[in-house]
This record gives C-alpha cells, structure tokens and sequence, in this order.
C-alpha cells in the first residue's frame, strides 16, 4: 500500500500507466493529414460560395482536458485509492499481530476481533504474510509462542478462533519469547493491548520497536477493562465496588446477583463519578437471599472479571445466643459474655438473640449458650432433639456449670474448676499448643499472648483425645466435642468473656467463633484436603468445564489461604492450572474469583516516542475506487455528448442542440446514439445509488424468506425467528431452532425443515405455526402496518413466544403488560403496545404445555428460575390455545447447536438434566403450537395418570 498521509493506494501498480498520459495527449492532439492538391479547372465555379461549415485542423483543448481527465480518473480508480487508512504498513517486512487475549480483552472484544480483521484485510491486499502472538498462557497450559508465516486467509482463521482467557496476560514470558524471535526484514507491529500494565508495558513495547514501526491499538474511552471484585466476607453490609482502568466520564452499570437456580435475587445501580476508577454501591439484600446468593455480576458486560462467585464464606449463617438473665450487660457491658459474642460473631453472622424456645422455632445454624444462660429441662430436652436433627451448639463453660452441672455437655466434667496462677498458686495461667492436623481448626495461627487463667476439666476416659480439638500447654483439655444424632455438642472450657482468659480479647476468639459456624455449612477440615476444579469460568464469564490444564487446589499451602472460611479472599495465582470458578467436591465449594485481591487497575502509560496510538474505534477506511470510476463515466457521457453535437448527431429529443438549418441524419447512427446515452445514464445511476465500498469485509444479513422458501414452507414445517437487527442474537436464535428442530425430528412424527428468519416488516408470516421472538432492548419498534400484520397473524391461528432473556424480571397481569423491572421486560412492553395481547398468567400447574408431549413442572432455558407467561382464557378462535406465550429463560442458547450437534451454550446452573429439560420444553411448545389443546380430552386422562404413577 502505497501512503500519502490520509490518501494512500491499495494497488499502487495501477499508477505506472499515469507514464502513458503524455502520450495520450500527443494522440489526442495530432492533426490530420494536409489534403493533395490536384488542380480542377471546374473548381473555379466553386469561388465565392459562402462555406458554412468547417472542420477543424486540431481536436480542441477543452476536449482533450477532458479525455485526459477521464483517463486519469480510470487509472487511479484502478490503483483503488483508500481514504483514512488506519494502517499504512511502512515497513517491508510481514504484518506482526501482538494480541493481548486475557480477561481484560474480553469486554471489548467484537471491536479488536473487528479491528484486526481490519488488519488482515489490508495486509491479503497488500500481500503480506502475517505472524500471530498471543500474550495469555494457552488452556493447555503449554509455552507461548508465535505463529508461522501465515497468508491472511489463514490467519483469519486463527483469529476467529481465538476466545479471551479468563486470567491475566504473561507479557513478561511474550516478552522472553520476543527475545528469541528473529525476523530477516523489518515488521510492521500492531500490538492489540488490553490497556492495563501488568508492570512489564513499557519494556514490553519497547522490545517491540526492535522488530520494526509499531502501532499500538487500545480501547476507545469509556469501553476499557471493568473488574467486579468479590465483596469483602469481614463486612456486615453486602457492599458492591467495581474497577475501571480509565478515569472517563461518569458511567453506571447495573449489577444483578443470581442464586443456585438462575434466579435473580438483586439489582443495583454502581455509577463511577467522572474522573473516578473505583465506585461502591451497598447491595441491599436480606440476609435470607443472601445466603442464597452464588453469583453476582454486571449486566451488559461479557467477562469473567465482571463475575463474582459466592461460596460459604460469603453465608450469613443465622446464629443464635440464649439471653441470660444473669448477666451483667445491662450494667456493666464491658463484664458481658453476650458482648464479648456479638462483637465476635456479628460481622459474619446474622445474629438472634432470646429464648430457646424462639430462636429454635426458625432455622438457625448454631446455637451459642454462654455460662449466664439459665436453661429449664424444657429447654435442654428442646436443644438435644434439634441436635438430633441436625444442630450445632456452642457452650461455654463458667462459674454456673461449676456450680450446677448438667447433662449437655461432650464430654463428663470433674467437679469444680482448675484455676491457673494467682497470688496463692504456684502455677501460672496457660497457654494453648498448637491444633493438631485432625483438629477443625487446624491452620489456625496460636498467638503466644494468649492465657487462661481458669477452666473446667474433663474426667479422663479413652475417647476423650478423640473429642478433644484444642488443648493448653500442658495437654488439658480446652474445646471438646462429640456428635449428638446428626449434630453435634461443642464445649469450651472457659467462659466467653475476659473473667477466666484473656481469650475473648484475641483475635484467636474471632477465628474459632467462625470456623464453628463453618462447620454448621460442612466445610471443616476442607483446608487439609485437595479441592479439584468443579466449574470455571471462560473469559466471557460463563460456566464451563475445567480446562484439561486445571489441576486442585493443594492443601495447606500457599494459594490454600484464599479458601480459608471466613477470610477476605486473598489472590490466586490464575492461569491455566487455576481457572476462576468453583473448585471442591460434595460436601464443601470454594470460590476462586478472578477480582480477588484487585484493588485497582493501572492503565497502560503513554507510548515511547515513534509508536502510533490508535483506537480500536478508529474511522474506518473508505475504497474511493467507485467513486473515481463513477466520476469517469459521468465525464465520459459528457465527451459522449460532446462528440454527437460536434458531429451533428444530437439525439432528437434533444433538439436544442442541434444547428439551425441542420438536417436529419441516419436513423441508424441517431439510434446507436440514443441507446449509448441511455445506457451510459443507467449505468452512472447503478454506481451513484451503490455507494463507497467500504474496505472492510461486510458479514451477510441473515437470512429472509425467498419465495422458493415461501413455497417450501407451505409444504414442510419450518419453525422462525424474528430478526433483531443484532447479527449475534439472530445467530443465536438460528442455532437454537436448529437444534430444536433436530430434536423434533429424533423424538416425535414432526420433521421440520432448517428455522427461518423473518423480517416483521416485510414478510409473510402465515407460513409459520410458531415465531420464536427474542427480545433485544436496541431492536426497532414494529410500525403500525407490522403491528397490523402480527395482530392478522395472531387472530387467525399463529403463536409467538416472547424470550426477554433476563431470568424473569417482570410479571404479567393485565393485557401486555410487563412491570419493567429489566430491560428485556421494559423493551417488551414497548413491542406488544398496541397488539392484541388479552391478560396473562403464569403457566398452571393443569395446563396443555406441562403435558402436550412430555410431562413437565418446570420450564428452563439457558437459565432457571424465569416463569413462564399464557393468556388467562384463551379465545375461542384459536381452539383455546394460548396466542402469546412470554418467557425469560433464553431458551434459543439452551437449545443451541453447532454443525456437529453439539451445545454451543453452557446452562446456569448447569448439567446435563436442566438442558434434557430445556429440549423438552422446547418439544413441548412446538407440539402445543402444531396440535392445540387435544391433551385437554378426558380420553388421555387415564394414560397420563398411569405415567404419573410410574
């Protein structure tokens, strides 16, 4: 490509033949031969005649500025000359394509995909081979490395392949395999960066301009890498806080939680203030949702650091403490044991305080009871059969279980109590040893300041080491346990406050109150053991299997500490051996989550000099070949002209362009004429109403019903879906009813034909029993004639199923209405104004689609939990089928299968029962749509009882 700042060619060769002009010029300029003079006696009679006409001896100037014209324009149409070219490939070497492809890619990631195709495109016309580095690890978990010479056919290839990886780039190994890299010429670089410096930016481009001139394309402003950290567990308050790396302008985001099921359990709005890089938002949740939270990320925004996975530490696990009324906090509350528990259990718990008998009619996890609780035989009979049920109690020893000893305790006591130290003792208060490995606190840290001064002992018996999980110095006992049915009984052998030890005022006493709460959840002694991966994230953030590379979580080691219960996440070293996302097995999840330990995101700094910064959203280049060539021919018609009336054949409904006293010419050369005018003049019309070519390869529309499909619909099944303008929704819904069809066809005597798209505004819809419509909040309002025309379709018999694709953020009750509680929902609302939609109701448990062909109870899509939405009576005119069914679930990704058949789209919360159960519904809603209420028949009642009963 030949460059001329903001002008360059994309065929230079073309231009040699502007060599040709002069001579071109000489041709047009020649003059004719001078005439032989033969002498003609007769010719006298022709002196003194007036001669009207002349031929002239030379072509006119004008008309050979204008041929010249023509031909210039011709030859530098064919050179293609491009405007604003993004990249102008100065060096003579290949293209070299660094591309940072961690997870702060993944948001902007259609622009760099688009933007290097861009590249590719440029460099296939210009002929240039292209090496392809990627700066992530690869799943595999093997070295990075370049790519081969590549043509730019297949380097597209590589590149419509590549995904963002869910954990951050390796420029400091890209970097050493730079170092090894040798090229013969001079490269042109263009680095794709992600825009946050991992430390190793500055050296990393400045080993870049070693292999020739670089360009470095980043993101344009208020589009770069977004992190959703995980909110801090020592919190009491669930508080939100997202990370941008560029100080833009003010910009909010909306950030939903999810539970187990899909279902959304919150929604907040983060707004980050203009010049700020951090925002917070307190995220107001009950504490019974809460414990129910597994998911939290920001809606609009594709990445795994936009996700922030909830394990049991994030659980606000009700505890309860039995009130005492002897104690002492009313008064002196410094002396309280309730104090002492509260300021220890209440940023990680929900507490309840009050009787026995009112804490244990609710679920609770732990029942704390301090040595001031006064306990009745109902109560103790009370707390030993929720024990057998499955509970968990705290006790705590003190002067009234001396003085009154009683029969819930782990372990037998000795009477009275050992006092350690004091003005009368030779002894001297104690400290702990160290937990034991099968203790459930092993990994705790003892603390050498740490002294009791007082405690009750245990009657030596030989299983008394076995419910023994902390001892002093000396080996006495101090926590004992035992299972009670299926819970069990925790005693600690001092009292909660500071009148026996100075436990209470450690932080010691803060870790042992939460691990026992963890151990209500089924995690103890999960650090001691190796926790393999069970779910990751992908760099878009969905669920996924682990990559082959992933290897478990070791046990008692350094990356262990982030999965320890009760911590603030502390980072993990991700990569392709530790993937974000959920790593344990049955009994026990850990969350690892890619914004652990984030507190802020460094953007990259400005570029060394002589390295071009442009945006990925830079203007795009325009082809001005057609433009040129549409001028030539303008000009040509115009020289067409011109010769005609030079040579006195002006077409004749032209006639003011002919001379007076001109006569008739052929009829033959007027219409020759003629048609070459007519047809000059449509051609210039076809290239004006055409356009610029735009430079950058255009995707295909998706498809629209032909009439060949018209025709073909009317004769086999063929399921639809409504364009939305958005090519990756309508790809998604193509996919789907794809792999519904082929579900049809394996399963039941329905064999449709490859789904259709239609355009609402234009096609036909009769042809199709059911529209699958998803719902996208930048596709157009239908106008009035397409209302008109869904309004005919829906009263003679059609169904549309409405997919909002946001988890059932809405409900419906009165005609098409939606309560616009998500975007999808409000977007719907605006769609069916003005249609016929009666009043809707959730699905009854008795209706046609729980049984139209398998029997069902739920309806799941891409995600759980959504209801669905019929028409409360349907009208008589369509059998009693219900015209419009709304939905929320994203069925079409459930669905949704590649060439091969397989899933295109991971299910949340996954498996393999909830997508069984997607196909089914899907099986379900078509055969609902083609059979109508038949099921209704008493005649089926018997076989469908009988299947019920199997």
């Amino acid at each position: 490509m030949l460059s001329f700042g903001a002008f360059a060619f994309a065929a230079p060769w073309a231009l040699v033949a502007l060599a040709g002009l002069p001579i071109l010029w000489w041709l047009l300029r020649v003059t004719p031969p001078a005439p032989r003079l033969l002498r003609f006696p007769a010719i006298r009679l022709l002196f003194g005649l007036r001669q009207d006409e002349q031929t002239p001896a030379r072509t006119p100037l004008w008309l050979i500025l204008l041929r010249m014209t023509i031909a210039t324009l011709v030859i530098l149409g064919l050179a293609r000359p491009v405007l604003n070219p993004a990249n102008q490939f100065d060096a003579p070497g290949p293209l070299m394509l660094v591309i940072d492809d961690g997870w702060a890619a993944a948001r902007g990631w259609t622009q760099r995909t688009a933007a290097v195709e861009a590249l590719l495109a440029r460099a296939q016309r210009a002929e240039k081979p292209v090496i392809i580095l990627t700066t992530a690890e690869p799943d595999t978990g093997g070295p990075l490395a370049p790519s081969k010479l590549l043509t730019a056919g297949a380097a597209r290839s590589v590149i419509q392949a590549l995904q963002p990886k869910p954990w951050p780039t390796a420029r400091t190994k890209a970097l050493e395999v730079l170092k090894a890299l040798k090229l013969e010429t001079q490269a042109n670089v263009v680095w794709v960066a992600d825009g946050v410096d991992d430390g190793s930016a500055k050296d990393f481009v400045n080993r870049l301009t070693f292999f020739g001139p670089v360009t470095v394309m980043g993101d344009a402003p208020g589009s770069g890498a977004l992190v959703l950290p995980p909110p801090n567990t020592a919190s009491a308050q669930l508080k939100g806080r997202l990370l941008r790396a560029q100080d833009g302008e003010r910009e909010e985001f909306w950030v939903r939680g999810l539970d187990d099921r899909g279902r959304v359990l919150l929604r907040e709005r983060i707004a980050f203030t203009a010049g700020a890089r951090s925002a917070e938002q307190i995220l107001s949740l009950p504490p019974e949702l809460r414990n129910r939270l597994t998911r939290l990320e920001v809606e609009g925004v594709a990445s795994a650091a936009t996700v922030a996975l909830f394990d049991e530490r994030w659980r606000r696990r009700p505890v309860g403490i039995v009130t005492a009324t002897t104690d002492k906090a009313q008064t002196r509350p410094l002396l309280s044991e309730i104090f002492y528990l509260d300021r220890a259990l209440g940023p990680y718990a929900e507490l309840r305080k009050g009787p026995v008998t009112t804490l244990l009619s609710r679920r609770l996890a732990v029942l704390v009871i301090a040595d001031g609780s006064i306990l009745t035989p109902g109560d103790r009979e009370t707390i030993q059969g929720w024990m057998a049920r499955g509970g968990t109690v705290l006790r705590f020893a003190g002067p009234r279980l001396v003085q009154k000893p009683d029969e819930l305790t782990p372990v037998a006591l000795r009477a009275g109590n050992r006092a350690l130290g004091g003005a009368m003792s030779w002894t001297v208060p104690a400290r702990l040893a160290p937990f034991s490995a099968s203790s459930p606190f092993a990994g705790i840290p003892v603390p050498k300041d740490v002294l009791v001064s007082r405690q009750v002992l245990a009657q030596p018996a030989l299983d008394l080491p076995n419910r023994t999980w902390a001892r002093l110095a000396d080996g006495t006992p101090l926590i004992t346990a035992a299972e009670k049915g299926r819970g069990r009984l925790i005693l600690v052998h001092t009292t909660a406050n500071t009148e026996w030890s100075n436990l209470a005022l450690s932080g010691l006493y803060v870790e042992l109150m939460r691990r026992v709460v963890s151990l209500s959840q089924g995690v103890s002694g999960a650090r001691s053991q190796a926790l393999p991966p069970v779910t990751s994230l992908d760099g878009f953030g969905r669920y996924t299997d682990p990559p082959a590379a992933a290897q478990p979580l070791p046990a008692d080691t350094e990356d262990a500490g982030a999965v320890k219960p009760g911590d603030t996440p502390a980072p993990v070293r991700l990569g392709p051996t530790r993937p974000p996302g959920f790593y344990g097995n049955d009994a026990a999840r850990f969350a690892v989550n890619l914004g652990d330990g984030m507190t802020r995101l460094t953007p990259i700094g400005d570029m060394p000099a002589g390295v071009e910064a442009l945006e990925l959203t830079a203007p795009e280049e325009t082809d001005l070949k057609a433009v040129l060539l549409a001028i030539a021919l303008a000009l040509l018609i115009i020289d067409l002209w011109a010769g005609l009336i030079l040579r006195g054949l002006a077409p004749e409904f032209w006639p003011f362009l002919r001379r007076p006293g001109e006569g008739h010419v052929a009829r033959a050369e007027e219409a020759g004429a003629q048609a070459l005018a007519i047809f000059a003049a449509a051609a210039l019309l076809a290239l004006a109403t055409a356009g610029p070519v735009q430079a950058q390869d255009q995707r295909p529309s998706a498809p629209r019903v032909t009439e060949r499909q018209a025709m073909d619909a009317t004769f086999d099944t063929r399921l639809a879906y409504v364009l939305t303008g958005d090519s990756r929704v309508d790809e998604v819904s193509r996919s789907g009813l794809r792999g519904l069809s082929r579900t049809l066809r394996m399963r039941t005597s329905v064999e449709p034909k490859a789904p259709i798209g239609v355009d609402v505004e234009r096609d036909e819809l009769n042809f199709f029993p059911l529209l699958y419509w998803p719902v996208t909040t930048a596709q157009p309002l239908p106008s009035r004639a397409a209302r008109d025309k869904l309004a005919r379709y829906l009263r003679t018999g059609g169904m549309i199923m409405f997919d909002t694709r946001d988890q059932g953020s809405g409900s419906l009750g009165t005609p098409g209405g939606l309560a616009p509680s998500g975007p999808g929902a409000a977007k719907l609302r605006q769609i069916v104004s003005g249609l016929p939609v009666p009043a809707l109701i959730p699905v009854p448990n008795t209706h046609i689609l729980t049984k139209a062909f398998y029997l069902l109870k739920e309806f799941p899509g891409r995600w759980t939990g959504g209801r669905l939405w019929v028409e409360k009576e349907a009208g008589q005119d369509n059998d009693g089928v219900s015209s419009v069914i709304i939905g929320s679930n994203d069925f079409a990704s459930a669905w949704a299968v590649d060439g091969g058949g397989q899933p295109l789209y991971p299910v949340v919360p996954g498996g393999s029962r909830q997508r069984e159960m997607a196909y089914r519904f899907g099986v379900n809603l078509v055969m609902y749509a083609l059979t109508g209420n038949y099921k209704s028949d008493q005649v089926h009642v018997p076989a469908i009882l009988e299947r019920l009963g199997q």
